[in-house]
């Protein structure tokens, strides 16, 4: 039960970080956020793995995961914006 709580705070704080540096209007709420924030996780922990073979599986709280948590919560951000255009 600790470690979803600690994702879900974790998902929190990368994804705000990402629509922070961001550009641009996002209209979504902090659920959305957390959500951006996770998916931005899985989505940096992959790219960390394929090009700087970083395994950080232990260190759930480091700058490096937050980094690449924030860099993927970004690119999500990018491509949901792309998706949604109306």
């Amino acid at each position: 039960m600790i470690n979803i709580i600690a994702w879900l705070i974790f998902g929190l704080i990368a994804g705000a970080i990402a629509r922070l540096l961001k550009p641009g209007q996002d209209k979504a709420g902090w659920i959305a956020t957390i959500v951006i924030g996770i998916v931005g996780s899985v989505v940096g922990g992959f790219l960390g793995n394929l090009f700087f073979d970083a395994d950080v599986t232990n260190d759930v709280f480091s700058f490096y995961s937050l980094g690449m948590s924030v860099l993927g919560g970004i690119i999500v951000l990018y491509a949901y914006n792309a998706l949604s255009r109306d």
